[in-house]
């Protein structure tokens, strides 16, 4: 009799031939509702024609899920590097892993690519998809590895940085097991195979992969850019080509068509036409200048979270940008962000910092990527009592962060940006209450800018790399962001690993008006930093105690936040936050004075009002106050100064409201204003 092995999908058991697959096993289980790329087995993905362990939960992974289009896209990877390699005799691959909506691959060639290239590349793809190749994994020994990549430069830097343990689990390499009694790791490599059985291509992969190339149903490739290897300035220059691949040709055009209108509200493009922002050269990567528009609307940003950071208890402290090195060494950044952090700096003042890292000239003083530890040294200010708690320190305090040039995207990825940043510190019985308010306060931002409900809200969870710390305070800590999410009533998803090295995290989403998703808001729960800084407060017993200390940004980061702004209102702010509220146009030199006496009646009430006395037409007027975005445009003439009324136009509408008394509008604009209304972005 033959072995056999029981398998399970939630409360269906079936037995099956030992070796069955895992696409055997679902069809068995009556467990397969779609278009399946791959499995789950007991939790982990699964190729659907790998052999299933006994006693295994089996699940299906589909197409249309986030991690079944993660799959399918790392498989138009390697048919993207397999068409790349044959279009490219001699081109070397590095890494080609998904990414949210696409997937990359890296490749050192003679020159960097093309559109025609791109083209071309594409059309092999089609040709190779329809081929049918098969996906298959095979575990290979480290010596056969090496051999198998002698020529392949950066998979042999893998391989080693996996003997040197830097690399434990990444997309592109799996050490899945021991290779007998040498005690090496086991690579495993996946294959595309054609039908007669000869191998075209292969590369190091953890997987899975959808079975064959014509399981992938549509893929586009975007675009080319240099990257540097492993992100960092000192290795070779490769160049990278961005796709994107979906579960049918009609997401496809979908996602296609989203692209094109992102391209149109792109913040850098709206920055420029509508004067908002500028971003030199002379600046460096990550870096802004806010014009006169741009910093009205970031104004009313900051002064919305001050407001309501004031009428929630908080407590406003403005901090330095540097601090000496000693203060990094404490926190521990310069352990476990040295890497985002600016080089040392000489104040040439005869003090020197006593930290180990300071060896060397130049190195005293840095700029602060993070404003917390200086929110610490606020709240020790003094001796501070139980009766005292919570204290809730905020500030928008701007923070440095050396991001490399590959990843800074304008103001969406900066390397100087300001954070609407505050700290709580309080007692243990009042942390799953505070994180609770902030995920609220959130919300409340999230309404008032025009975003609605999170669309997302993920928990993330201890890194690999983190503070020292006891297990029992990270899975405290965990379990109270946990209460204070569940309290909200919010669905929520667990990131695992994706903490900060001080204490996990919430993150929260939220999507734009054509669909995108942003993460903006960050809260996190520390009880790292009060034991590095020794914070403490004293309790009703008179002993110290050790609060807790909850980070949380709302906005995340004005810049980023701005940022979603402009490309979720494609430049049409609502009222309230518009850098210019209502233009006034005269039809005629002769009612200047009428116009004038107009902007007078509105700036008397606050509202930010321009009159234009320009040359030009009165239709080409009407047009510059359409093309700029602004919210009202008054046009007034004889009729109107004589009966001491206005024609509006409001920005999006081609209707005109005639004959409208000045005061009426004057009233009906202040109080949209007041009501801070969102409209629908757009």
């Amino acid at each position: 009799m033959s072995a056999t092995i029981t398998v399970r999908h939630g409360e269906t058991q079936v037995d099956l031939d030992a070796g069955a697959t895992a696409i055997q096993a679902l069809k068995a289980l009556d467990a397969i509702r779609g278009q399946i790329v791959a499995a789950l087995v007991d939790g982990a993905e699964w190729d659907l024609d790998r052999p299933v362990p006994d006693g295994a939960e089996v699940a299906g992974l589909y197409a249309d899920t986030d991690q079944g289009r993660a799959v399918l896209r790392h498989s138009t990877a390697h048919l993207m590097a397999q068409a790349v390699t044959d279009l490219f005799p001699g081109a070397k691959w590095a890494i080609g892993p998904p990414i949210e909506d696409g997937f990359y691959y890296d490749f050192e060639v003679a020159r960097p690519f093309t559109p025609e290239d791109l083209d071309a590349i594409e059309a092999r793809m089609h040709e190779l998809a329809k081929q049918r190749q098969a996906y298959v994994r095979e575990e290979v020994a480290r010596e056969d590895a090496l051999a198998e990549f002698a020529e392949q430069p950066y998979k042999l830097e893998i391989i080693s940085l996996v003997d040197e343990g830097k690399i434990v689990s990444a997309v592109d390499v799996a050490a899945d097991g021991e290779d007998g009694a040498a005690g090496a790791p086991t690579f495993t490599v996946y294959r595309n195979v054609r039908p007669d059985g000869e191998v075209a291509w292969s590369d190091l992969c953890r997987g899975p992969h959808v079975p064959s190339t014509e399981r992938i149903p549509a893929f586009k490739l975007l675009r080319s850019a240099g990257a540097y290897w492993r992100g960092r300035e000192d290795q070779p220059m490769l160049q990278r080509i961005y796709g994107t691949a979906w579960e049918s040709k009609k997401a496809l055009t979908s996602h296609l068509e989203m692209l094109a209108e992102a391209r149109k509200r792109d913040h850098r493009k709206l920055g420029r036409e509508l004067e908002l922002t500028h971003h030199p050269d002379e600046l460096g990567p990550g870096l802004s200048i806010f014009l006169p528009n741009g910093a009205i609307v970031r104004q009313q940003m900051e002064d919305w979270i001050r407001a309501e950071t004031l009428k929630r208890g908080y407590q406003p402290v403005y901090t330095p940008h540097i601090a000496k090195e000693d203060l990094w060494q404490i926190s521990g950044h310069l352990e476990n962000y040295a890497e985002l952090m600016y080089p040392g700096m000489d104040l040439d003042d005869g003090e020197r910092s006593s930290s180990e890292h300071a060896n060397r000239r130049g190195a005293a003083y840095r700029l602060k990527p993070m404003n917390c530890p200086f929110h610490i040294l606020a709240f020790t200010s003094r001796t501070r009592s139980y009766r005292e708690m919570p204290i809730r320190i905020s500030e928008l305090g701007t923070v440095y962060r050396y991001e490399r040039s590959g990843v800074v995207n304008g103001m969406l990825r900066a390397r100087g940006f300001t954070q609407d940043d505050s700290h709580i510190f309080c007692r243990d019985d009042q942390v799953v209450d505070e994180v609770y308010d902030c995920v609220q306060f959130a919300r409340d931002l999230y309404e008032a800018f025009g975003l609605g409900e999170p669309s997302r809200v993920a928990i993330s969870t201890r890194p690999e790399k983190s503070l020292p710390g006891n297990d029992e305070g990270w899975d405290a800590a965990e379990q109270a962001l946990i209460q204070a999410v569940e309290r909200t009533g919010l669905p929520y998803e667990t990131d695992p690993g994706e903490g900060a090295f001080y204490g996990p995290k919430i993150d929260i989403h939220a999507r734009d008006a054509i669909g995108r998703e942003w993460q903006l808001t960050t809260v996190q729960i520390d009880f790292n930093l009060p034991e590095r800084f020794d914070v403490s407060y004293i309790g009703q017993d008179g002993a110290k105690h050790r609060p807790y200390m909850v980070h949380r940004a709302l906005f995340g980061s004005i810049e980023r936040f701005f940022s979603v702004m402009v490309e979720s209102f494609n430049g049409a702010f609502p009222t309230w936050l518009a850098p210019q509220q209502v233009r006034v146009v005269p039809v005629a030199a002769e009612f200047d004075g009428y116009a004038t006496s107009v902007a007078d009646a509105l700036r008397a009430r606050e509202v930010r009002v321009e009159v234009d006395v320009s040359d030009g037409t009165l239709g080409a007027k009407v047009r510059d106050a359409q093309t700029s975005k602004v919210p009202f445009t008054l046009v007034v003439g004889g009729s109107e100064a004589e009966s001491g009324t206005v024609s509006i136009r409001r920005y999006g509408t081609d209707k005109q409201r005639k004959d409208v008394p000045l005061d009426d509008f004057v009233t009906e604009v202040v109080a949209e204003i007041a009501e801070r209304r969102a409209n629908a972005p757009g």
